[in-house]
């Protein structure tokens, strides 16, 4: 069957379902849980492969109204109390079932400002979903309501209407000036919500990027065809209605320190979002080696800079026809996927644990398997290899076992002895996370930092120096975008109760 005729299909059940379950009138706790969860719309695995237009489709009307029919409405809300940032999900999922979706999207955005970028790339199954009473229920997270799906349909549905040019340009409604400025260093998931939350309480919110374009991580780390980078820009530029102002090429830490933005430039306090940005290596031989990338790098060039462009972009992408990715996370997967679309021919994952460990998303492992992207599990690299060149060839691998849980709860991986064995391939990507850049901090003494350098915040994101605060990835080392938005979130009401106390 071909993609059209799949997604006629799957148009013509969802509404058919609608209508049968609108026929009903009222839907018993029973009734709701017998509806399946809806498929969402995807590309055809080996056309996608070959493109880096976006993979999932997003919902149809009827599919949306229909998985938010699942919802069992409870009234102790299990679902919000996942979701870092509160968002009202019952309400939203009522709202669209009932076909009210500019209301059910007016829900969303009073606790987010990010919900396309959410729908699209947060680990629901592990925060809301993880939660929800349908999942309990099924004894799977997996069969929850589909609430990120949902709200992706939302996002895009508002987005689209918004761009009509029929829709009427409303300003938002600017609170009274409080009389403080605020600098935002990062313009990232957490830098982003930090800055509407502020400026809704009356704010001059500026906004620090060091690169040439706003968004953070949803911009150079996650790729096109899984974040579209329309979408972030759009999502950064509705914060301009707002007042915010984004500064980009501005490099806090070199143009300005954090001390020249709170004594020389005049504002009143001071949000560090500047992520983790520090690629981790193995320490292993070869790894100097050409060929041999952090998958900071290699996403950066093929995400922020079009490296995949090979026809329109000057930044070059490395051309490989077998690649290994070393690590088992949602980026390991991103970088996969990334060197398919380059043009590899083979793809490997080598990772120490088994499947069931990968802190990877359940449907991210699902997508890269479709495509091809062979999973080598219980191995890990001992060295890298080169040719006369200089340049990558091989990769040295020791297989394992798991034994007892080590401090993250998984199985510890446990190198088995005279296992080793030589896998060919023209380059590799360590995709093991990034720890914190210590640009800002190595120019600000008194902020006190971990071992690994994460910023040490109170539980209202305050530092150890007096005006600065902290949140997102800096903090928490490499997380979600949704946990960094609670920290963006925690974080502004922070700053406000500081503002409002220097200014009695």
């Amino acid at each position: 069957m071909s993609d059209t005729k799949k997604l006629e299909a799957l148009r013509a059940e969802a509404a058919s379902l609608r209508k049968e379950l609108a026929a009903k009138g009222s839907l018993s706790p029973k009734d709701r849980r017998a509806i399946a969860q809806q498929d969402m719309p995807s590309q055809d695995p080996q056309v996608r492969r070959h493109n880096m237009n976006e993979v999932a489709l997003g919902y149809f009307e009827d599919q949306a109204v229909v998985e938010s029919l699942r919802c069992l409405g409870c009234a102790n809300k299990p679902c919000v109390s996942g979701c870092p940032v509160s968002i009202d999900i019952p309400s939203f999922l009522a709202q669209t079932a009932a076909g009210k979706f500019d209301e059910a999207y007016a829900t969303i955005r009073e606790s987010s400002m990010l919900p396309a970028i959410c729908g699209r790339v947060c680990p629901q199954e592990k925060q809301c979903m993880a939660k929800c009473t349908v999942g309990k229920v099924e004894k799977d997270p997996e069969k929850s309501v589909a609430i990120g799906r949902v709200e992706r349909f939302l996002a895009d549905r508002g987005r689209a209407l918004a761009a009509s040019p029929n829709a009427p340009k409303v300003a938002a409604p600017r609170p009274k000036a409080s009389g403080f400025r605020v600098a935002i260093v990062g313009s990232g998931p957490s830098g982003l919500t930090a800055a509407a939350d502020l400026a809704r309480l009356g704010h001059d919110v500026t906004i620090y990027e060091a690169f040439h374009k706003p968004g953070g991580v949803a911009v150079y780390g996650i790729p096109e065809f899984r974040l579209p980078k329309a979408i972030v820009e759009e999502e950064a530029r509705s914060l301009e209605l707002l007042g915010v102002k984004i500064v980009c090429d501005f490099l806090v830490g070199r143009t300005r320190t954090v001390h020249d933005l709170l004594e020389k430039d005049g504002f009143g306090a001071v949000y560090i979002a500047t992520g983790a940005g520090l690629p981790k290596f193995m320490g292993i031989p070869g790894e100097d080696l050409v060929g041999v990338f952090s998958a900071n790098e290699y996403l950066t060039r093929s995400n922020l800079m079009k490296a995949y462009d090979r026809e329109n972009a000057a930044t070059p992408l490395y051309s490989a026809k077998r690649v290994a990715v070393f690590g088992g996370g949602n980026v390991a997967m991103d970088a996969a996927r990334t060197s398919l679309r380059a043009g590899a021919d083979e793809v490997r994952i080598v990772y120490r644990r088994t499947e069931a460990e990968m802190p990877a998303r359940v449907e991210e492992v699902h997508h890269a398997k479709e495509e091809g992207v062979i999973f080598d599990y219980l191995a890990n690299p001992t060295a890298i290899i080169g040719d006369e060149k200089g340049r990558v060839k091989a990769a040295v691998c020791q297989r394992y076992k798991l034994g007892e849980p080590d401090a993250s709860g998984r199985a510890k991986p446990i190198a088995i002895p005279g296992s080793e064995y030589t896998l060919e391939i023209d380059a590799c990507i360590v995709a093991l996370g990034n720890d914190s850049n210590p640009l800002v901090t190595g120019t600000t003494p008194e902020l006190k930092t971990t071992p690994r350098g994460n910023i040490i915040v109170d539980e209202h994101g305050a530092t150890s120096m007096r005006g600065v605060f902290a949140g997102g990835d800096i903090v928490q080392g490499a997380a979600t975008v949704i946990l960094a938005m609670g920290d963006g979130r925690r974080a502004a009401v922070g700053i406000d109760t500081y503002l409002k106390g220097k200014k009695r």
